[in-house]
Protein backbone atom coordinates (compact mmCIF):
# COMPACT_ATOMS: atom_id res chain seq x y z
CA UNK A 1 0.00 0.00 0.00
CA UNK A 2 1.72 3.80 -0.79
CA UNK A 3 0.18 5.15 2.53
CA UNK A 4 1.12 3.91 6.28
CA UNK A 5 -1.04 1.21 7.75
CA UNK A 6 -2.08 2.95 10.55
CA UNK A 7 -5.12 1.93 12.86
CA UNK A 8 -7.34 4.98 13.25
CA UNK A 9 -8.21 6.44 16.00
CA UNK A 10 -10.52 4.94 18.93
CA UNK A 11 -14.21 5.64 18.99
CA UNK A 12 -14.07 7.67 21.88
CA UNK A 13 -11.89 10.24 20.25
CA UNK A 14 -14.80 9.82 17.15
CA UNK A 15 -16.64 13.49 16.16
CA UNK A 16 -20.26 13.28 17.72
CA UNK A 17 -22.86 12.53 15.33
CA UNK A 18 -23.86 16.40 15.66
CA UNK A 19 -20.39 17.85 14.49
CA UNK A 20 -20.34 15.87 11.26
CA UNK A 21 -23.63 17.84 9.60
CA UNK A 22 -22.46 19.97 6.94
CA UNK A 23 -24.10 21.58 4.16
CA UNK A 24 -23.26 21.23 0.20
CA UNK A 25 -21.40 23.40 -1.47
CA UNK A 26 -22.55 25.54 -4.94
CA UNK A 27 -20.23 25.14 -7.74
CA UNK A 28 -20.31 29.47 -7.94
CA UNK A 29 -18.86 29.01 -4.02
CA UNK A 30 -16.64 26.49 -5.48
CA UNK A 31 -15.16 28.65 -8.35
CA UNK A 32 -15.02 32.07 -6.15
CA UNK A 33 -12.71 29.93 -3.61
CA UNK A 34 -10.20 28.91 -6.22
CA UNK A 35 -10.33 32.62 -7.77
CA UNK A 36 -9.60 34.30 -4.77
CA UNK A 37 -6.65 31.83 -4.39
CA UNK A 38 -5.42 33.24 -7.76
CA UNK A 39 -2.60 35.48 -8.42
CA UNK A 40 -5.17 38.00 -9.35
CA UNK A 41 -5.34 42.26 -9.74
CA UNK A 42 -8.53 43.58 -8.25
CA UNK A 43 -9.39 44.11 -12.18
CA UNK A 44 -8.89 40.47 -13.10
CA UNK A 45 -11.06 39.34 -9.82
CA UNK A 46 -14.10 41.00 -11.40
CA UNK A 47 -13.50 40.20 -14.45
CA UNK A 48 -13.70 36.21 -12.96
CA UNK A 49 -16.56 37.22 -10.48
CA UNK A 50 -18.57 38.03 -13.34
CA UNK A 51 -17.46 34.78 -15.78
CA UNK A 52 -18.49 32.40 -12.84
CA UNK A 53 -21.75 34.65 -12.21
CA UNK A 54 -22.42 33.77 -15.68
CA UNK A 55 -21.20 29.24 -15.51
CA UNK A 56 -24.71 27.68 -15.75
CA UNK A 57 -25.23 24.63 -13.12
CA UNK A 58 -24.33 22.15 -15.73
CA UNK A 59 -20.83 24.14 -15.61
CA UNK A 60 -21.08 25.92 -18.93
CA UNK A 61 -19.98 29.94 -19.66
CA UNK A 62 -23.46 31.10 -20.92
CA UNK A 63 -22.58 34.06 -22.23
CA UNK A 64 -19.84 35.44 -24.44
CA UNK A 65 -16.93 37.25 -23.99
CA UNK A 66 -17.73 40.12 -25.15
CA UNK A 67 -20.73 40.26 -23.20
CA UNK A 68 -18.61 40.22 -19.93
CA UNK A 69 -16.17 42.34 -21.70
CA UNK A 70 -19.10 44.88 -21.93
CA UNK A 71 -20.48 44.05 -18.17
CA UNK A 72 -17.25 44.76 -16.83
CA UNK A 73 -15.41 47.55 -18.98
CA UNK A 74 -12.79 45.85 -19.83
CA UNK A 75 -11.28 44.17 -23.33
CA UNK A 76 -12.21 41.07 -24.91
CA UNK A 77 -8.53 40.47 -24.56
CA UNK A 78 -8.75 40.92 -20.42
CA UNK A 79 -11.95 39.30 -20.34
CA UNK A 80 -10.57 35.93 -22.51
CA UNK A 81 -7.11 35.88 -20.25
CA UNK A 82 -9.13 35.76 -17.33
CA UNK A 83 -11.69 32.86 -18.92
CA UNK A 84 -8.75 30.80 -19.70
CA UNK A 85 -7.56 30.80 -15.72
CA UNK A 86 -10.98 29.79 -14.98
CA UNK A 87 -10.89 27.12 -17.41
CA UNK A 88 -8.03 25.76 -15.13
CA UNK A 89 -10.00 25.74 -12.16
CA UNK A 90 -11.35 22.40 -10.49
CA UNK A 91 -13.91 20.77 -11.98
CA UNK A 92 -12.50 19.89 -15.29
CA UNK A 93 -14.05 21.08 -18.03
CA UNK A 94 -15.91 23.91 -16.23
CA UNK A 95 -16.78 27.33 -17.93
CA UNK A 96 -16.88 25.75 -21.74
CA UNK A 97 -18.88 27.51 -24.21
CA UNK A 98 -19.86 23.65 -25.41
CA UNK A 99 -19.20 19.95 -24.89
CA UNK A 100 -16.49 19.76 -27.36
CA UNK A 101 -14.88 22.31 -25.60
CA UNK A 102 -15.27 20.73 -22.31
CA UNK A 103 -14.11 17.43 -23.41
CA UNK A 104 -10.93 19.08 -24.91
CA UNK A 105 -10.64 20.64 -21.75
CA UNK A 106 -10.63 17.65 -19.82
CA UNK A 107 -8.36 15.85 -22.16
CA UNK A 108 -5.74 18.27 -21.52
CA UNK A 109 -5.24 17.45 -17.94
CA UNK A 110 -4.73 13.40 -19.14
CA UNK A 111 -0.58 13.25 -20.31
CA UNK A 112 0.78 11.61 -22.89
CA UNK A 113 -1.86 10.47 -24.45
CA UNK A 114 -3.43 14.19 -24.43
CA UNK A 115 -2.70 14.67 -28.27
CA UNK A 116 -4.83 11.70 -29.17
CA UNK A 117 -7.80 12.26 -27.15
CA UNK A 118 -7.62 15.41 -28.37
CA UNK A 119 -7.93 14.65 -31.95
CA UNK A 120 -10.46 12.06 -31.52
CA UNK A 121 -12.97 14.52 -30.02
CA UNK A 122 -12.25 16.81 -32.62
CA UNK A 123 -12.35 14.55 -35.41
CA UNK A 124 -13.83 11.28 -34.66
CA UNK A 125 -16.49 11.58 -31.97
CA UNK A 126 -18.92 9.85 -34.29
CA UNK A 127 -16.60 6.74 -34.54
CA UNK A 128 -17.08 6.87 -31.16
CA UNK A 129 -20.46 6.78 -30.69
CA UNK A 130 -20.82 3.77 -33.04
CA UNK A 131 -18.18 2.12 -30.92
CA UNK A 132 -16.49 1.75 -34.43
CA UNK A 133 -13.00 0.72 -32.90
CA UNK A 134 -11.73 -0.65 -36.10
CA UNK A 135 -12.06 2.55 -38.13
CA UNK A 136 -11.06 4.45 -35.09
CA UNK A 137 -7.79 3.00 -34.92
CA UNK A 138 -7.09 2.47 -39.00
CA UNK A 139 -8.08 6.24 -39.01
CA UNK A 140 -5.37 7.74 -35.88
CA UNK A 141 -3.27 4.32 -37.32
CA UNK A 142 -2.79 2.99 -33.79
CA UNK A 143 -3.84 -0.56 -32.83
CA UNK A 144 -7.67 -1.24 -32.38
CA UNK A 145 -6.83 -2.10 -28.26
CA UNK A 146 -4.82 1.10 -27.78
CA UNK A 147 -8.03 2.67 -30.00
CA UNK A 148 -10.73 1.15 -27.44
CA UNK A 149 -9.00 2.11 -24.44
CA UNK A 150 -8.50 6.00 -26.02
CA UNK A 151 -12.53 5.89 -26.25
CA UNK A 152 -13.25 4.35 -23.19
CA UNK A 153 -11.25 7.39 -21.53
CA UNK A 154 -13.59 9.92 -23.29
CA UNK A 155 -16.64 8.09 -22.19
CA UNK A 156 -16.10 8.48 -18.53
CA UNK A 157 -15.11 12.35 -18.54
CA UNK A 158 -17.51 14.12 -17.48
CA UNK A 159 -20.18 15.92 -20.06
CA UNK A 160 -21.95 18.47 -17.69
CA UNK A 161 -18.79 19.23 -14.98
CA UNK A 162 -21.44 21.25 -12.45
CA UNK A 163 -23.39 18.17 -11.99
CA UNK A 164 -21.20 16.86 -8.76
CA UNK A 165 -22.82 20.61 -7.19
CA UNK A 166 -26.07 19.77 -7.85
CA UNK A 167 -27.01 18.91 -4.60
CA UNK A 168 -29.45 20.83 -2.11
CA UNK A 169 -29.79 17.35 0.72
CA UNK A 170 -28.44 18.04 3.94
CA UNK A 171 -25.33 15.53 4.10
CA UNK A 172 -23.82 13.53 7.05
CA UNK A 173 -20.03 13.81 6.79
CA UNK A 174 -17.99 11.19 7.90
CA UNK A 175 -14.41 12.27 8.00
CA UNK A 176 -12.04 11.15 4.77
CA UNK A 177 -9.03 11.57 6.65
CA UNK A 178 -7.99 11.13 10.22
CA UNK A 179 -4.64 13.65 12.07
CA UNK A 180 -3.69 12.89 15.22
CA UNK A 181 -0.82 13.30 17.63
CA UNK A 182 2.09 11.02 18.36
CA UNK A 183 4.45 11.97 20.63
CA UNK A 184 5.82 15.19 18.99
CA UNK A 185 4.31 14.53 15.50
CA UNK A 186 1.32 14.73 13.29
CA UNK A 187 0.07 11.19 11.46
CA UNK A 188 -2.35 11.25 8.75
CA UNK A 189 -4.33 8.22 8.56
CA UNK A 190 -6.70 7.84 5.72
CA UNK A 191 -10.18 6.68 6.45
CA UNK A 192 -11.02 3.45 4.90
CA UNK A 193 -14.01 1.84 6.59
CA UNK A 194 -16.71 2.56 3.49
CA UNK A 195 -13.95 1.79 1.37
CA UNK A 196 -14.46 -1.75 -0.23
CA UNK A 197 -11.36 -3.70 -1.00
CA UNK A 198 -11.88 -4.59 -4.67
CA UNK A 199 -10.20 -7.45 -6.94
CA UNK A 200 -11.03 -8.93 -10.38
CA UNK A 201 -12.38 -12.18 -10.15
CA UNK A 202 -10.50 -15.57 -10.93
CA UNK A 203 -13.18 -17.10 -12.40
CA UNK A 204 -12.94 -14.24 -15.39
CA UNK A 205 -9.07 -14.82 -15.32
CA UNK A 206 -9.30 -18.64 -15.95
CA UNK A 207 -12.38 -18.22 -18.71
CA UNK A 208 -9.98 -16.19 -20.52
CA UNK A 209 -7.10 -19.15 -20.47
CA UNK A 210 -10.13 -21.79 -21.75
CA UNK A 211 -8.60 -22.03 -25.07
CA UNK A 212 -11.02 -23.00 -27.62
CA UNK A 213 -13.62 -23.53 -24.89
CA UNK A 214 -14.10 -19.62 -24.93
CA UNK A 215 -15.33 -17.81 -28.15
CA UNK A 216 -13.39 -15.27 -30.00
CA UNK A 217 -16.48 -12.50 -28.86
CA UNK A 218 -16.80 -13.94 -25.64
CA UNK A 219 -12.84 -13.27 -25.20
CA UNK A 220 -13.14 -10.03 -26.49
CA UNK A 221 -16.57 -8.82 -24.59
CA UNK A 222 -14.61 -10.47 -21.00
CA UNK A 223 -11.16 -8.52 -21.71
CA UNK A 224 -13.06 -5.40 -22.17
CA UNK A 225 -14.53 -5.43 -18.55
CA UNK A 226 -11.11 -6.55 -17.31
CA UNK A 227 -9.67 -3.23 -18.52
CA UNK A 228 -12.66 -1.31 -17.09
CA UNK A 229 -12.26 -2.93 -13.88
CA UNK A 230 -8.36 -3.03 -13.59
CA UNK A 231 -8.45 0.88 -14.81
CA UNK A 232 -11.31 1.42 -12.20
CA UNK A 233 -9.13 -0.11 -9.45
CA UNK A 234 -6.53 1.51 -10.18
CA UNK A 235 -7.91 5.06 -10.30
CA UNK A 236 -9.34 4.10 -6.56
CA UNK A 237 -6.13 3.97 -5.38
CA UNK A 238 -4.82 6.56 -6.74
CA UNK A 239 -7.10 9.07 -5.32
CA UNK A 240 -5.99 7.83 -2.20
CA UNK A 241 -2.45 8.24 -2.48
CA UNK A 242 -2.88 11.76 -3.37
CA UNK A 243 -5.44 12.40 -1.11
CA UNK A 244 -2.55 11.00 1.49
CA UNK A 245 -0.14 13.22 -0.01
CA UNK A 246 -2.12 16.29 -0.03
CA UNK A 247 -3.36 16.30 3.83
CA UNK A 248 0.82 15.18 4.37
CA UNK A 249 1.15 18.99 2.77
CA UNK A 250 -0.99 20.27 4.11
CA UNK A 251 -0.55 19.38 8.05
CA UNK A 252 3.70 20.24 7.08
CA UNK A 253 2.50 23.89 6.10
CA UNK A 254 0.22 24.09 8.97
CA UNK A 255 1.61 22.34 11.69
CA UNK A 256 1.17 25.60 13.96
CA UNK A 257 -2.27 25.66 13.66
CA UNK A 258 -2.65 22.05 14.53
CA UNK A 259 -0.42 23.04 17.99
CA UNK A 260 -1.99 26.11 18.68
CA UNK A 261 -5.20 26.82 17.06
CA UNK A 262 -6.52 29.30 14.45
CA UNK A 263 -5.19 32.28 15.54
CA UNK A 264 -1.71 30.55 13.62
CA UNK A 265 -2.93 29.52 10.84
CA UNK A 266 -0.95 30.23 7.59
CA UNK A 267 -1.69 31.59 4.05
CA UNK A 268 -1.89 29.21 1.61
CA UNK A 269 -2.62 28.92 -1.70
CA UNK A 270 -3.28 25.48 -3.79
CA UNK A 271 -0.10 26.37 -5.89
CA UNK A 272 2.06 25.66 -2.30
CA UNK A 273 0.99 22.20 -2.13
CA UNK A 274 0.83 21.38 -5.53
CA UNK A 275 4.42 22.38 -6.37
CA UNK A 276 5.14 20.27 -2.92
CA UNK A 277 4.17 17.67 -3.96
CA UNK A 278 4.63 17.57 -7.82
CA UNK A 279 1.13 17.49 -8.83
CA UNK A 280 -1.34 20.18 -10.92
CA UNK A 281 -3.29 22.63 -8.66
CA UNK A 282 -6.65 21.54 -10.01
CA UNK A 283 -5.78 18.27 -8.66
CA UNK A 284 -5.41 19.52 -4.88
CA UNK A 285 -8.35 21.77 -5.82
CA UNK A 286 -10.15 18.47 -6.96
CA UNK A 287 -9.25 16.55 -3.90
CA UNK A 288 -9.54 18.55 -1.53
CA UNK A 289 -13.49 19.06 -1.99
CA UNK A 290 -16.14 17.41 -0.07
CA UNK A 291 -13.31 16.03 1.63
CA UNK A 292 -12.83 16.33 5.40
CA UNK A 293 -10.55 16.28 8.56
CA UNK A 294 -10.64 15.15 11.83
CA UNK A 295 -8.23 16.24 14.21
CA UNK A 296 -7.50 17.22 17.55
CA UNK A 297 -8.80 20.50 16.65
CA UNK A 298 -12.36 19.57 15.04
CA UNK A 299 -13.25 18.46 11.75
CA UNK A 300 -12.64 21.03 8.86
CA UNK A 301 -13.00 20.61 5.41
CA UNK A 302 -9.61 20.53 3.47
CA UNK A 303 -10.34 23.75 2.30
CA UNK A 304 -10.49 25.59 5.09
CA UNK A 305 -6.52 25.25 5.60
CA UNK A 306 -6.16 27.17 1.84
CA UNK A 307 -6.18 30.47 2.83
CA UNK A 308 -5.55 34.02 1.25
CA UNK A 309 -3.13 36.18 3.36
CA UNK A 310 -3.28 39.72 5.28
CA UNK A 311 -0.13 41.89 4.63
CA UNK A 312 1.62 42.44 8.59
CA UNK A 313 3.28 45.83 9.31
CA UNK A 314 6.38 44.24 10.54
CA UNK A 315 7.05 42.09 7.69
CA UNK A 316 5.04 38.21 7.01
CA UNK A 317 2.15 37.69 6.10
CA UNK A 318 -1.51 36.34 8.36
CA UNK A 319 -4.10 33.93 6.66
CA UNK A 320 -7.50 35.75 6.04
CA UNK A 321 -8.98 33.01 8.21
CA UNK A 322 -6.99 34.00 11.22
CA UNK A 323 -8.02 37.72 10.54
CA UNK A 324 -12.01 36.56 10.32
CA UNK A 325 -11.52 34.99 14.22
CA UNK A 326 -10.26 38.25 15.35
CA UNK A 327 -12.45 40.41 14.01
CA UNK A 328 -15.12 38.22 15.39
CA UNK A 329 -13.70 38.21 18.77
CA UNK A 330 -13.44 41.69 18.67
CA UNK A 331 -17.32 41.92 18.00
CA UNK A 332 -17.63 39.73 20.51
CA UNK A 333 -15.67 41.47 23.63
CA UNK A 334 -17.34 44.73 22.24
CA UNK A 335 -19.26 47.53 24.47
CA UNK A 336 -22.83 46.49 23.15
CA UNK A 337 -23.87 50.25 24.02
CA UNK A 338 -21.17 51.67 20.95
CA UNK A 339 -20.41 48.62 18.75
CA UNK A 340 -17.40 48.65 16.88
CA UNK A 341 -17.31 50.13 13.00
CA UNK A 342 -15.75 48.89 10.29
CA UNK A 343 -13.63 51.47 10.23
CA UNK A 344 -12.52 50.90 14.46
CA UNK A 345 -11.95 47.17 13.54
CA UNK A 346 -9.81 48.26 11.07
CA UNK A 347 -7.45 50.77 13.21
CA UNK A 348 -7.67 48.03 15.99
CA UNK A 349 -5.84 45.35 13.58
CA UNK A 350 -3.52 48.13 12.47
CA UNK A 351 -1.95 48.59 15.91
CA UNK A 352 -1.99 44.80 16.44
CA UNK A 353 0.56 45.28 12.83
CA UNK A 354 -2.42 43.90 10.66
CA UNK A 355 -2.34 46.39 7.66
CA UNK A 356 -6.09 45.72 6.59
CA UNK A 357 -8.60 48.17 4.86
CA UNK A 358 -12.16 49.31 5.98
CA UNK A 359 -13.86 47.49 3.37
CA UNK A 360 -11.96 44.22 3.82
CA UNK A 361 -12.72 43.93 7.09
CA UNK A 362 -16.62 44.56 5.78
CA UNK A 363 -16.11 41.96 3.45
CA UNK A 364 -15.22 39.36 6.24
CA UNK A 365 -17.44 40.55 8.91
CA UNK A 366 -20.33 39.73 6.16
CA UNK A 367 -18.66 36.25 5.53
CA UNK A 368 -19.38 35.57 8.93
CA UNK A 369 -22.94 36.48 8.56
CA UNK A 370 -22.37 39.56 11.55
CA UNK A 371 -24.53 42.25 10.95
CA UNK A 372 -23.28 46.24 10.72
CA UNK A 373 -22.78 48.41 13.86
CA UNK A 374 -25.45 50.41 13.51
CA UNK A 375 -27.92 46.82 13.00
CA UNK A 376 -25.71 45.55 16.13
CA UNK A 377 -26.97 49.15 18.43
CA UNK A 378 -31.03 48.26 17.26
CA UNK A 379 -30.75 44.28 18.11
CA UNK A 380 -29.24 45.59 21.42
Amino acid sequence: TPWPATPAPPPDELPSYENTLTESESLQDHLLWQLHLADLTPAQLAIGTEIIGNINEDGYLAATVEEIASKTDATSEAVAEVLCRVQQFDPPGVAASDLQACLLMQADQLGSDAPLLKQIIREHLHDLERHDFAHLAKKLKIGIDQARALGHVIQHMEPKPGRQFNRENTQYITPDVFVYKLADDYVVVLNEDGLPRLHVSNFYRRTLQGGNTVGSDTKEYIQNKLRSALWFIKSIQQRQQTLYKVTTSIVKFQRDFFDQGISHLKPLVLRDVAEDIGMHESTVSRVTTNKYLHSPRGIFELKFFFNSSVPKSEGGDIAAEAVKKRISYLIQKEDRRQPLSDQGIAHILRRENILIARRTVAKYREALAIPTSSQRRRAE
